[in-house]
Order: C-alpha cells, then structure tokens, then sequence
C-alpha cells in the first residue's frame, strides 16, 4: 500500500492543469461510483490526477491507482480497496478500469460493502459500465470525456476563459456573441491548426509526436478495445483496419455494405457490426435518418469521428468540405441527435437543417441554416462553422 501512496504522491505533484475541462463543472462529484469514459489519449489520467489535486492533494483519504501495474493480477480490487477503507481512505481513483478481468463485480462489492468510500474510474468507450451491465446498474453515474472542442482549445492558445454555448444561444444570437470573442482572438487564425493537431490535448506536451502518437492511439484501440472487448479473435484485426482505411479514403461514405464487404472479405452483418464497434470506440461517427434507431442497420453516411483522425488515417482524403462535415457533426454531435437529410448536409435535434461549407453557403426555409467556414461574422441564418465548435 506503501508503494501505491508515494506513486500518488509523485503523480500529484508532477500533474498541472494546463487546460480546463467542461467535463470538470458538470460532474457531480459528490456520488458514490463515479465512471468516466473516453478515446485514448482524451486525457482521462490528467483529468483524474487534477480532480485530485485540487481537492485532495496527496492527503491519505485519496488514493490514485493506474490497474496497468502487475500487482493486480494477484489482488482483488476489492481486497485492495477494503484495506485502504480500513486505513482511513475515502476516495479510491481507478485509472483503465478495462484492464482488470473481475471490475465490475468488485465495483459492485465496494458499493455494498464499503459504504463511506467513493469510487472514481475511467474506462475505455467501448466497455459495457451501466445500462449492459446488471452488476452496475442503476448505482453508477457515468460521463464521456471527449477531445477538446475549438472552444477549449481556443482558451489553452489564447489565454481567454470563453464560456460554452447552447445550440439556441448559437442559433438565435450568434449576430452578439461572436463580436466580443472576435474582440479577443481572431479564431479563424487557430481554426486550421485545431482540425490538424487540436482534439486530443497531447499536442502539449508533445507536439513534435502528435501524429505517431494518435497513429498509435488508434491502433491500440483497434487491438484491444474494438477486437478484445467486443471478443473478437486477433486475426480479425486486418479487417477492421481496412474498413477504417476504406471509411477514411472515402468519407463521408455511403456504405454500399455488399461492395465493402467484399473488400473487407467479411459477411455483410460483420460489417455493419464493425461499423457499430467503430463508433462505441470513438472512431468513426454513424449518420442515420431521424427516424433510425441506429442499431444494427446500414447507416446513410459513415465519418471519421475527428479531423485529427482523418489526418492521420487518410490524407489524401483531405479537402476543405471533407472537414467542415467531419467538425460539424463531431462538435454538434457530442451533446445533440445529428441525423442525415436528403436536401441538407444534416438535421439536428429532428428539426434544425443545416448545409455546412464555404463562406458563400445559404439555407433557406423555416429552420434552416448554413454553417458556414471562413467567415468571423454571420448573418441571419448564416452562422460562422467555428462557433458550432463552442457546444461544450
């Protein structure tokens, strides 16, 4: 126990909070069993190490434990955690969750058993926590970490504390909330640099290494949380790998699943089941109509789940439309329904349509809107596309 609290101690000092997360205010930070999920590399182990930081420090009521190291394949989650009760802990934080067999089981245990302690993990995207898993239904509190979005971005680079939108705020007094920011910053001179290198927050600390570490990230999820999670057999990886590359060689895609199973050599079921794990990992995003329940049938369009990711996957897919539609259902999408539209490049909430491109782009009608890219300004239903990119 010893070894795991001066592992705290090191962690905690070392740790700072280079950039404030939304995700951090809108936790309820008082519930018993508190899960966080999120892609690799999102930064769910710095925004653990600051959570205690801040309110804890390297007090012995805190307690952070990555479940990589070794000593767990011989000690109970449970064990551990029991002990570290009895010491005086009061809150146990468990970084990778995913990677201890018995998680769910032991998290249950805690909760019945250890009544004055709090449990705070994090987990990959992909694993079943609450609504799946009976052990911990109806007894965890769940939140998505996702990457930066421009808006957070935006204040790191800057050094400004720009608050969040809502949708309406965004929709219907755009024409006043853009001039004030514009007054600060001009966001379009960070605008490019965020769709390349600016979703997941290790171009920080390692700018020089963001492309091969999110190449690596992403091969990493393949192998273990799209393939091992979902018990899939290794030697299925191959495929999986050359859908995402047919998805981001030819996005936004219209899946002609026959065709694309027969590239991939797979059934046409495996495929739409592939497409289904893809985006559970936070690697690509469905687009269904409204009227979808999205489960288990062939999407009107498949994307990349980020621009960072298209950057890396499919370069030479690269072009300004591809983009503008990749951000804008990746910004909007996080916290709104967005669906596929035959007159329009998307409907949000079942009742906004939006077209999203260049600065000379229109919408009209009763609930239409362009997002529109290269502009600072907009007018009437014509709203500047990285103001979409202030949602959360």
């Amino acid at each position: 126990m010893d070894y795991f609290f001066e592992t705290h101690r090191v962690l905690v000092e070392a740790s700072s909070d280079l950039i404030n997360r939304e995700l951090y205010r809108e936790i309820d930070w008082s519930g018993r069993l508190i899960g966080i999920k999120g892609f690799r590399g999102v930064g769910k182990t710095t925004f653990l190490l600051n959570y205690i930081r801040k309110n804890y420090g390297i007090s012995r009521e805190c307690l952070y434990v990555n479940l990589n190291d070794f000593y767990f394949t011989k000690r109970r989650i449970f064990s551990f955690a029991d002990e570290f009760y009895k010491r005086g802990g009061k809150v146990l934080v468990l970084d990778q969750i995913h990677k201890y067999e018995e998680w769910s089981k032991d998290l249950r245990q805690c909760y019945d058993e250890l009544p004055g302690l709090q449990i705070v993990f994090s987990s990959s995207p992909v694993l079943r926590i609450s609504d799946e898993n009976s052990d911990l239904k109806d007894i965890v509190t769940l939140y998505s970490l996702e990457g930066l979005s421009f808006r957070e971005y935006l204040n790191y680079r800057s050094g400004e504390e720009f608050d969040k939108l809502t949708l309406d705020d965004i929709l219907l007094r755009h024409r006043d909330i853009a001039p004030p920011i514009i007054a600060k910053v001009r966001p379009l001179a960070f605008f490019t640099e965020y769709l390349k290198s600016g979703f997941y927050p290790y171009f920080i600390t390692n700018p020089e290494f963001f492309s091969e570490t999110l190449l690596r990230h992403v091969n990493l999820a393949l192998e273990i949380d799209v393939t091992y999670l979902n018990q899939i057999e290794l030697k299925y990886l191959s495929k999986l790998r050359k859908l995402v590359k047919i998805i981001g060689s030819q996005m936004p895609l219209s899946p002609n699943v026959s065709k694309i199973s027969a590239e991939v050599e797979t059934s046409r079921a495996t495929v739409v089941n592939y497409l289904q794990y893809l985006k559970k990992a936070r690697i690509v995003n469905l687009l269904f109509p409204t009227d979808s329940n999205g489960q288990l049938q062939k999407p009107d369009q498949v994307y990349l789940h980020n621009t960072n990711l298209l950057h890396i996957i499919a370069p030479e897919n690269i072009n300004n439309r591809n983009l503008r539609l990749t951000f804008f259902y990746n910004q909007v999408g996080f916290l709104h329904k967005v669906s596929s539209s035959l007159d329009f490049d998307f409907i949000v909430n079942d009742q906004f349509k939006f077209a999203v491109g260049g600065k000379y782009t229109q919408a009209k009608g009763e609930h239409c809107f362009a997002a529109a890219d290269m502009i600072e300004l907009g007018e009437g239903n014509v709203i500047p596309l990285w103001l979409f990119g202030f949602l959360y």
